[in-house]
């Protein structure tokens, strides 16, 4: 059907503080403008490989981490209150673009939670519009709707900074028997599991495509609308935004084991190729409400490997003889003006670059997952907790399975989608682990940190390997004592983070990365959010429950570490525990505003 867009209303939700479900403090306001439907098209903007000079580009980085850091004495700077009439519409919807709506899944796959990081034994699915669908469901579609004296929320499989969801998903289909042959550009909108279509191509296009890599695949990209983010959260939002990014590669990757695929970060490609193939060059934005391309990734028969991972110049632009279809909707009538974040999106634009190869090692699992619920089920019941009971440990053995679990392995998602190297660190404050000390510990994620994050942190830790600790995994003792008012306090004074069983920090290898190439800034981001994604399904599968904080007081954390300059930053924050549930609000199945239809999930 051709879609006119529905009207929804989507009210506030009462969750408490700056969880990634939660909502915000009190900021300093900004100017608000009307604004008018304009045209907005990428290739006049600069970035530092054409217009922008390198150096300057790395400035505009630093002064905008450096800015955005929230501090004891203020926060970074925010719309100073929730202007719920600009809340935007958390889904993005193409008026007069064909939309096709897909079944939900009769029954979920069988396959055991180990399966979301091994795909060794899974079974390869055909590539058909139906095992497509079932992909996008256990990734990026809805989870549940939750409800509360008389407001309604919609929650999703992956999550996202105040739920706000800034990240979009397109796809780029192969020809399909199911779609008479014919293959084209889609935006994925999760509000009716179904595709909007964008523009068509026939078979011959994209033999070329198939030709170049000598394997069926399929591409989805992400990208993020920043206005999504910084209605609520300001100047800080494209830390969000790319948090978002890497939670939803993490999904993507999950989901794809599940059905046998392997998705790959075509990590040579400028995000201007991204632009060109998706269609964005040709597209009418409305102010303030722009998509950035992120990243495209190649979906593949984990059996069978590409012969190449880029796609060269000449396929790029014959994307741009398509025609694209579909208006997008608006998302507010006014908007709040965050130059800066316009700015640093400019600086860390992504040019095409050399193709990195990345090897992991081979080491199995510490401890095996366990084997039920399934797969699919922890994906399902992923939730951000609210509130911790201060009550509930995890025994040590969970502890270190859910750290084994974070480190990068050949042949196991999600870190094998070649986001690039490690660079992030977990500091991990131990409040409730049973037969481990209480106190402040380093998960060193590749063993070859260590002796620089030793010369970088406080001269007087420890450095013990933590008590019961298997040899593969590099977890060190810094300090011992109670942190919990600590890690509070740090947390924008969040009881979650001391009241959880353990609690940390992401401590990226930042400086360096920012001086080599300016838009691994954005990467360094993503791979935090790979990782919390991975906290978040292990947490589930033991029995506890995650919760990613984005609001920390940055220069707080690194003195606590004495790390004295920005080679390290934390970005990000997490925390494990036993949750409380609030009784009070009304939890609905993910579709059930949907007219009836083949499915479970209604």
């Amino acid at each position: 059907m051709h879609g006119s867009i529905p009207v929804l209303k989507f009210q506030k939700s009462p969750l408490p503080l700056f969880s990634k479900e939660g909502t915000m403090p009190p900021f300093k306001k900004r100017d608000v403008r009307r604004d008018v439907t304009i045209q907005c098209h990428y290739g006049n903007e600069t970035s530092y490989n054409t217009d922008m000079k390198k150096e300057k580009a790395i400035a505009e980085i630093l002064r905008y981490h450096e800015r955005t850091k929230h501090r004891q004495d203020r926060f970074a700077p925010g719309p100073g209150h929730m202007d719920w009439a600009n809340e935007p519409v958390p889904f993005r919807f193409y008026e007069n673009a064909l939309t096709i709506r897909h079944p939900l899944l009769e029954r979920d796959p069988e396959a055991a939670y180990v399966s979301l990081y091994k795909r060794s034994d899974s079974m390869p699915l055909p590539f058909t519009v139906t095992n497509v669908a079932s992909m996008l469901e256990l990734s990026m579609g809805l989870s549940a709707w939750k409800s509360y004296q008389g407001n309604t929320w919609a929650l999703r499989m992956n999550p996202s900074s105040g739920n706000l969801h800034p990240t979009e998903s397109y796809l780029v289909l192969p020809p399909l028997q199911e779609r008479d042959n014919q293959g084209g550009v889609f935006h994925y909108n999760p509000y009716f599991h179904g595709l909007e279509q964008r523009a068509t191509f026939e078979g011959e296009f994209w033999k070329e495509i198939r030709d170049h890599f000598g394997t069926d695949l399929f591409f989805i990209g992400l990208s993020s609308i920043h206005w999504r983010e910084s209605w609520k959260y300001g100047e800080r939002a494209f830390r969000y935004c790319n948090h978002d990014v890497g939670h939803a590669v993490a999904c993507l990757g999950f989901s794809a084991n599940l059905h046998g695929w392997k998705v790959l970060w075509l990590n040579a490609l400028a995000d201007r190729d991204i632009e060109t193939m998706l269609g964005f060059d040709r597209t009418s934005w409305h102010a303030f409400e722009k998509e950035y391309p992120d990243l495209l990734l190649l979906v593949h028969n984990h059996k069978e490997k590409p012969k190449v991972f880029d796609i060269p110049p000449e396929i790029v632009s014959s994307f741009s003889s398509l025609s694209v279809k579909g208006s997008p909707n608006r998302l507010s009538k006014e908007h709040a003006d965050w130059k800066i974040i316009e700015a640093v999106a400019s600086a860390t634009e992504k040019p095409r670059s050399p193709e990195p190869v990345i090897n992991w090692n081979n080491s199995a699992y510490l401890i095996q997952s366990p084997v039920r619920p399934s797969a699919a089920t922890i994906i399902r019941q992923r939730r951000s907790a609210q509130v911790f009971d201060a009550e509930t440990a995890a025994s040590r053995d969970v502890f270190f399975a859910v750290l084994d679990k974070t480190i990068p392995r050949q042949g196991c998602a999600p870190f094998d989608a070649g986001l690039g190297g490690v660079s992030v660190h977990l500091a991990v404050f131990v409040h409730r682990v049973t037969d481990l000390a209480q106190g402040l510990y380093m998960l060193v994620r590749e063993h070859t940190a260590l002796e620089d994050l030793k010369q970088k942190c406080r001269k007087e830790f420890l450095w013990q390997k933590a008590e019961g600790t298997p040899g593969a995994l590099d977890l060190y003792l810094l300090e011992r004592g109670d942190y919990r008012e600590i890690a509070a306090s740090i947390s924008c004074h969040q009881d979650i983070a001391g009241d959880s069983a353990f609690s940390l920090g992401m401590i990226a290898k930042f400086r360096e990365n920012i001086e080599k190439e300016p838009w691994l800034y954005r990467r360094l981001f993503w791979e935090t959010g790979m990782i919390g994604q991975v906290l978040y399904l292990e947490a589930e599968a033991h029995g506890l429950r995650g919760t990613g904080m984005g609001c920390f007081f940055d220069d707080m954390m690194h003195r606590l570490l004495g790390l004295n300059d920005d080679s390290y930053q934390s970005l990000y924050h997490f925390t494990i525990g036993g949750a409380l549930e609030d009784t009070r609000i009304t939890t609905l199945p993910p579709y059930h505003h949907l007219e009836p239809q083949t499915g479970k999930n209604q």
